[in-house]
């Protein structure tokens, strides 16, 4: 049985089915969002496909990675010169929060759940060469690589690696880049950092990586 009331989706056409833009009614936020994913080769059936959730920064949303990451364009340089083998980019929305969630829960949606449980959910349901066994992995840029950070630390069960791109680290380094906040701090029900996962977890969690770039 599906897990959401609603779901719309779409291709673009000029990234010939790879590329399928989804809007769906999530249990963990009680609204819709928004989830970008890219096949780099749906004809292929291989089972148990690796997948990769991409992490937005404040201010951004779904399309970040595709538009100005150029994320799927790098995925498909990388697999032709067989640098990497075929894997699926998940690029979800943070929910929308004001200039930025977090990625943690707050009073009145759980941004954390929405991606660790409903964002997975989506895509296998909706790409059969993904299953259960599918090794998950999650990066992100800015707010969106705390997100990284913070959950591939938390959930080893479902993270085979993380990585975080010129990170925050605690949730309080927000004010750096919201506007207001306060407003976030008053929403956010969890205000933790990555550090407190990867100590709590260190025995157990995956191997990661952390950059941050000097412009």
């Amino acid at each position: 049985m599906d897990k959401f009331f609603t779901v719309e989706s779409g291709f673009l056409p000029a990234n010939q089915q790879k590329l399928r833009l989804f809007t769906v009614k999530s249990q963990a936020l009680g609204r819709r969002a928004d989830v970008c994913v890219y096949n780099p080769h749906p004809e292929l059936k291989t089972e148990n496909l690796p997948l990769v959730v991409l992490l937005h920064g404040v201010y951004g949303s779904h399309w970040a990675w595709t538009v100005s990451g150029r994320a799927t364009e790098i995925l498909d340089e990388l697999i032709s010169g067989k640098s990497c083998k075929p894997m699926l980019l998940v690029m979800p929305s943070d929910g929308l929060f004001d200039d930025g969630s977090g990625y943690v829960p707050h009073n009145d949606a759980d941004y954390e759940k929405w991606i660790v449980s409903d964002v997975l959910q989506l895509v296998r349901e909706n790409y059969p060469q993904v299953s259960a066994l599918s090794p998950v992995f999650i990066a992100g840029l800015s707010m969106g690589g705390f997100g990284a950070l913070r959950l591939g630390a938390k959930y080893p069960e479902i993270f085979s690696g993380f990585s975080g791109m010129s990170s925050i680290t605690h949730f309080d380094q927000l004010k750096l880049f919201v506007q207001d906040f306060s407003k976030v701090q008053m929403s956010a029900s969890v205000q933790d950092g990555a550090i407190d996962w990867m100590v709590k977890n260190r025995a157990a969690f995956p191997p990661f990586r952390f950059e941050c770039g000097a412009e």
